[in-house]
């Protein structure tokens, strides 16, 4: 596989309706909000959505979520001992780690990762922390991968409901009835969130990311929230309204990300005071000379 010659920026607009889009666990789940009001869903919740989607597409993932892991391990550690093996003696051994790490799992040569994985066992003797040193088991290596995503921002402030809920069958015996409540759900009523990245090329060559391996983040993103549903977000709460993908003609770019992301704004149609749906907003798209993007409906 080629790999990736042009840097690449892009820009998600994801809606959400009646759902709880990425829940902070130091406020009652609540959905994130800032200060000003405006909504928020954190890079690291939207990386794992994506990697879910590579799992969909039959790609190797080294991060995977409990509930859909798919090769046995319980864990990071095990996962990368059972599957990458370098003598640290040799020279070049953490360089080889990392590139035997990239080849093996999609979402490390997208996102990096850093491997600092202890020796096991306990050293109960001074001969055996002697052959611990041998061994050599423990890994420390740190890699940097070319896709980059910001937190996703709402473009206009949010409204966060709160529905009480109760529960219709006892789940004590009669003696011990408890409280009918079970606690409360949050949702924002409706939001229109606007995630921003890029790929760096200078970084997708040191991990082999490819110009495939960049079709299939846009594939991911196009379809962001198939099989994601859950009581949180059920099936058509969360949408994805338009990606915007710039390619530039070099690596380095012929603008910066930040020049490339502020050409898009994302304004309430005039009349337009407390919006419900995607329709109440404008796209507005600046020109940049050279440099157009493919923009695409969500699936």
């Amino acid at each position: 596989m080629a790999t990736l010659q042009n840097k690449i920026d892009f820009a998600l607009l994801i809606s959400v309706t009646n759902a709880n889009p990425n829940g902070d666990p130091l406020n009652g789940n609540r959905p994130r909000v800032n200060y000003g009001g405006y909504g928020e869903i954190s890079d690291v919740c939207i990386k794992r959505k994506i990697r879910n989607r590579m799992q969909d597409m039959g790609y190797g993932i080294f991060v995977q979520s409990d509930d859909r892991c798919d090769d046995g391990f319980g864990s990071l550690s095990e996962r990368a001992e059972a599957n990458i093996s370098v003598n640290t003696k040799e020279k070049f051994a953490k360089e080889k780690y990392a590139k035997l790490a990239c080849e093996k799992w999609l979402d490390i040569r997208s996102f990096g990762q850093v491997f600092a994985f202890k020796p096991k066992g306990k050293k109960d003797s001074k001969k055996e922390e002697n052959d611990d040193k041998e061994k050599k088991d423990g890994v420390s290596v740190g890699i940097r991968g070319p896709v980059s995503i910001h937190q996703a921002i709402s473009c206009s402030p949010v409204d966060v409901d709160t529905l009480q809920i109760t529960k219709s069958v006892n789940s004590e015996p009669a003696e011990k009835k408890s409280s009918d409540t079970m606690g409360s759900k949050h949702m924002v009523s409706f939001g229109l969130y606007l995630v921003k990245g890029a790929i760096n090329v200078q970084l997708a060559e040191k991990t082999g990311f490819s110009e495939e391996d960049a079709e299939v983040i846009k594939e991911c993103l196009k379809t962001l929230f198939t099989n994601a549903s859950s009581a949180a977000r059920p099936d058509g709460s969360m949408e994805v309204c338009r990606l915007y993908w710039w390619k530039h003609n070099c690596k380095d770019g012929q603008y910066s990300s930040a020049k490339v992301h502020r050409t898009l704004s994302i304004k309430l149609k005039d009349g337009v005071d407390a919006p419900t749906s995607f329709d109440d907003y404008t796209e507005e798209l600046a020109e940049l000379p050279g440099l157009a993007p493919v923009v695409e409906d969500g699936i």
